[in-house]
């Protein structure tokens, strides 16, 4: 199996120096191919392949970007991989491949050549980087080494490891080791047997501190000139703006990282609903808080963590009436409202929690989908 280990990179000043150039230089060849890829399209209807731009590669290597020698070739290679990737997921129904920022998230990797060794990871034409190994590196062969730089200036690496493990066989499915999970807004996620989670709402938080931050960001701001012209003080108050999403962010992954982990630990299979997540966040009123709540990112970590241990994820349809219809009888209360978090079932009078009503119809469709939907 292959698994990734993320740790902080500690780079010297001329190691960023480096860094900041080879950043530039798979950006500049991700972002031309892009072009070429739509200008092909757009002017003669042909697609323009990973190939096609491998010999383009070699070409401005010869002629006019010799700085491009300076750069790990297979770290431009795996730029146009990338690129060949986020068209299949488009393809795939996923969106439209962007150009990239020099302002944005930057990174670069290495397929070969990747060495750990007293403190130090070693990385082709740049030597040894000291970083902070805070858990230990897995045993198995190392892949793909991603070097990565955070728009708040911190640097990372991450490690991808083929463990040569093989994929476990998924347990079997009983109800008794099944659960039904319900995302909502207020509590985070609700359980099919009682137990809800809150939503710790970490943006909402720090929201007040954010605005003051990024007013403070506006008015440092001089109209009329570039980015890269503008004060010390709009850069140290940009990077000040930058921590303070990152500390965000990084709240939210762990509060997802260790709800899905006790998941995956406690059950042996799990229920989810479907849930057209870009949809949502359309609604004006509850866009920031669909943005927030990070169900996409749970979904996932739910179904890798649930591939490592051989657990089993059940999926129902989006369009599935799991809050209206009542868990005990099957009837669709079809006048039930987003604001009614209680209700009474009109026809066996059972009083239903919302949000634990449509856990307990989760798991019930997910375990056996035909009695459900005949009943």
């Amino acid at each position: 199996m292959l698994k990734s280990y993320k740790y902080r990179l500690l780079p010297t000043d001329e190691q960023k120096n480096t860094l900041a150039k080879w950043f530039g230089a798979c950006r500049f060849i991700f972002n031309l191919g892009l072009e070429s890829k739509i200008a092909a399209w757009t002017s003669l209807r042909k697609n323009v392949t990973s190939f096609d731009l491998m010999k383009q590669l070699t070409e401005l290597k010869k002629t006019e970007c010799k700085w491009l020698s300076e750069v790990p070739r297979q770290s431009l290679e795996s730029s146009i991989t990338n690129l060949d990737k986020a068209y299949i997921r488009f393809f795939n129904g996923a969106g439209f491949p962007k150009f990239k920022k020099p302002t944005g998230h930057q990174s670069i990797q290495f397929r070969q050549y990747t060495k750990i060794k007293e403190g130090k990871i070693f990385l082709t034409k740049i030597g040894g980087i000291d970083f902070i190994q805070h858990r230990p590196l897995g045993a198995g062969e190392i892949r793909t080494t991603s070097v990565s730089k955070t728009p708040s200036g911190d640097y990372f690496v991450s490690i991808m490891i083929e463990d040569g493990k093989k994929i476990p066989i998924k347990k079997s499915i009983s109800e008794e080791t099944a659960i039904g999970l319900d995302m909502g807004l207020k509590n985070f996620c609700s359980f099919s047997d009682g137990v809800t989670i809150s939503n710790p709402k970490y943006l909402h938080q720090q929201l007040k501190k954010l605005k003051k931050e990024q007013r403070t960001l506006e008015r440092r701001y001089q109209k009329g000139l570039p980015t890269n012209e503008q004060s010390k003080g709009w850069y140290k108050q940009k990077i000040i703006v930058a921590k303070l999403y990152q500390k965000i962010c990084n709240q939210r992954r762990d509060f997802l990282q260790k709800v899905s982990s006790a998941v995956i630990n406690k059950y042996d299979t799990i229920c989810l609903e479907t849930l057209n997540i870009s949809g949502l966040a359309k609604n004006k009123i509850l866009s920031k808080s669909i943005s927030e709540v990070g169900w996409g990112d749970f979904n996932r970590m739910i179904e890798y963590k649930a591939k490592w241990t051989g657990k089993n994820i059940l999926k129902i349809g989006t369009f599935f009436p799991s809050s209206k219809m009542c868990s005990f009888c099957g009837v669709v209360n079809k006048h039930l409202k987003l604001s009614d978090r209680k209700w009474t079932c009109s026809a066996c009078g059972a009083v239903h929690d919302r949000d634990l009503n449509a856990a307990k119809n989760i798991k019930n469709f997910g375990l056996n989908p035909i009695k459900k939907t005949t009943k």
